[in-house]
């Protein structure tokens, strides 16, 4: 007789989902469009200017200090069959309509319902802004609303702070670390990993939807009530 054990609950009907395609993703603050060279000029000024070294001390590279160097990076990007990388364009303030961020989806798996979002860089000016916050809810929105996953993950460096309070702030539960996980820039990197499940996810949209609201923002653009509070809830 072969042995048996524990099983994991039945996933009712499931089948393996779509894999999610170039898209724009239309927000009250934001647009979320694929990624191209026509978004390159604008996130040199961005993200690459001589005081944002510390916007590229976790990524793979040091930061580009020209077009052509920032055009390789990019392009890689863009070129990963394994990523599906966008461009963020605010819809107001100093930046509006010029892109200035980026994120990819990364590791998709649509067989079981998971992905990515990686490689979160922001320019100063959308740093700490809604269009920051709406921009990954219609990534997560995209993915468990339109495409039916199961799950959304978000990783980082275990020293990257900024990127850990981003993570709690937006829901994401934390999971563990995996030691020793990579090598980069010669330096060792353990990496955090948190995840919203879809059983998670109405109650963390209806969080990033509440905070969304025109009505959680004064005259002055500055929230009535945090967005920690309402995912910590």
């Amino acid at each position: 007789m072969s042995a048996t054990g524990p099983v994991g609950a039945e996933v009712p009907g499931w089948a393996p989902r779509d894999r999610p395609e170039p898209t724009v993703l239309e927000g009250r603050y934001v647009r979320v469009v694929p990624l191209s060279s026509a978004h390159y000029s604008d996130l040199l000024a961005a993200t690459c200017g001589p005081g944002d070294d510390d916007l590229w001390t976790y990524r793979p590279v040091e930061r580009p200090t020209d077009l052509a160097t920032l055009w390789m990076h990019l392009a890689g990007l863009v070129e990963d069959p394994e990523l599906l990388t966008f461009a963020f364009l605010p819809l107001e303030g100093e930046r509006a309509g010029r892109a200035s961020g980026i994120t990819s989806y990364a590791r998709i798996t649509p067989a079981h319902g998971q992905v990515e979002a990686a490689g979160v860089l922001l320019g100063r000016a959308m740093q700490r802004s809604r269009s920051a916050t709406e921009a990954i809810h219609l990534l997560m929105r995209h993915a468990f609303d339109d495409l039916g996953y199961r799950r959304f993950e978000w990783k980082c460096d275990s020293l990257n702070e900024p990127s850990r309070r981003a993570a709690a702030r937006l829901g994401f539960r934390y999971e563990g670390r995996f030691r020793n996980h990579m090598v980069v820039k010669g330096r060792n990197r353990d990496t955090d990993w948190f995840s919203v499940t879809d059983a998670e996810w109405p109650e963390v949209r209806a969080a990033h939807e509440t905070w969304l609201e025109p009505a959680n923002f004064d005259a002055d653009g500055r929230q009535r009530t945090a967005l920690s509070d309402l995912t910590a809830s």
